[in-house]
């Protein structure tokens, strides 16, 4: 049995917006696209946009409890770090569930979390939290006195049966809190057992300063947790070593990349189809980094995708939000290719464009449903991101799940 939604503008995404365009629902999945849909039944929803349901690529849910970032706008990133406390399990767990919930009332069913060692994949099953994504299991360890204690817990993370409805997948944290031992060993692991990494690179000029000369604010507050190791910074003087490194993994997410180089990005295009660049771009104006090279990103052939970061640096997990910041700040950028930036480039980065991230035929029916303004437009998209209105419903596999 097909069941039709109709509305003002549909966005495939991998086709032009369809005026008065219809999607069509069998079971999981969608069965048809067009201005017209053989259907059994047939709902208008008005003035709405129908949008493939939002990729948030990355997350770090376990904030999600916070009501504002920490500190003010402008603040440096190690003086941010300082702010960071780690709540009980107990509050954790919470605040996972609370952020997917808000994800999914904001447009979103798929998530590339940053997830700790206790994230909650059984009870999300059992409850049918309705998204599902990558679980990127956190490891940090600075010495290599810790690297053994990083990797006895990559195993529970590898158990199919611990993250039963989301892809499985690791973040070594940072150059600055990953020793190369353990980066060595997760990598080799990637290519061998074929799962996603997610690293967080070129983030702040403090990294930068920290990989150039083994100084500056970070190497102030490795010294201060007793976790500074002088040889770490001497081995990889730059982010292209550690691209490089990363290259020959099976899946890589390159977390925020506000600092790249040319020849960086160079790279990154080079290997588009197995790596992607993660821009968060309201954390980036949080923390008040230089103009982000999105256009010189997306020129060169870059995958770049979207996310919302955690909410100790982003006001709330709304990916559209997102959407629409990268529309008023780039308005250079064809806006199309600012959509497929938080849906069909978000589902390529997580190695999941042949089933979601766009509104064709056989994906599953995972659908963002967006109030657009009561009034005429130049175009579709403007309509879309010249305007403020929240998603006000969400499909996940077929089923309503919020609005």
């Amino acid at each position: 049995m097909v069941h039709a939604l109709k509305a003002r503008y549909v966005f495939p995404v991998s086709a032009k917006p369809i005026i008065n365009g219809m999607v069509g629902i069998e079971g999981e999945r969608i069965a048809a696209v067009g201005d017209h849909v053989a259907a059994d039944t047939v709902e208008d929803l008005g003035n709405v946009a129908i949008l493939p349901g939002l990729v948030n690529a990355h997350t770090h849910l376990e904030f999600s409890g916070l009501t504002k970032p920490l500190g003010e706008p402008g603040i440096g990133f190690v003086d941010w770090i300082y702010l960071i406390r780690r709540e009980s399990l107990e509050i954790r767990i919470q605040a996972v569930k609370k952020g997917i919930n808000e994800c999914v009332r904001c447009g979103t069913t798929t998530i590339g979390e940053i997830a700790q060692g206790d994230f909650p994949a059984a009870e999300l099953e059992k409850e049918n939290m309705p998204a599902d994504g990558t679980a990127f299991l956190e490891l940090i360890a600075p010495t290599p006195q810790r690297v053994a204690a990083a990797m006895d817990i990559v195993q529970k993370h590898l158990d199919p049966k611990y993250i039963p409805n989301w892809q499985c997948g690791f973040s070594p944290h940072a150059p600055y809190s990953v020793h190369l031992d353990l980066l060595e060993k997760i990598i080799e692991l990637s290519v061998r057992r074929q799962f996603p990494l997610a690293m967080h690179l070129a983030e702040s000029r403090e990294e930068i300063q920290w990989m150039e000369e083994g100084n500056g604010p970070l190497k102030d507050l490795l010294m201060d947790l007793g976790v500074y190791d002088p040889a770490a910074a001497s081995h990889c003087s730059r982010p292209l070593d550690y691209l490089e490194m990363l290259a020959v993994a099976d899946r890589v997410l390159i977390i925020h990349g506000n600092y790249l180089s040319r020849d960086e990005i160079g790279l990154l295009a080079d290997h588009a189809e197995t790596m992607a660049v993660v821009y968060c771009p309201r954390t980036h104006q949080y923390f008040g980094h230089e103009r982000y090279p999105l256009d010189r990103m997306l020129t060169s052939g870059v995958t770049v995708c979207l996310g919302t970061d955690g909410r100790a640096s982003s006001p709330d997990l709304d990916l559209l939000a997102e959407i629409r910041h990268v529309r008023q700040h780039h308005p250079e950028i064809n806006p199309g290719i600012v959509l497929q930036l938080g849906t069909l480039l978000g589902a390529k980065a997580l190695g999941r464009d042949n089933e979601i991230g766009s509104l064709q035929a056989g994906k599953y029916a995972n659908l963002a449903i967006v109030p657009l303004p009561n009034r005429k437009s130049a175009g579709p998209y403007d309509l879309l991101f010249d305007s403020d209105k929240p998603a006000a419903a969400t499909w996940y596999r077929g089923k309503k799940v919020y609005g």
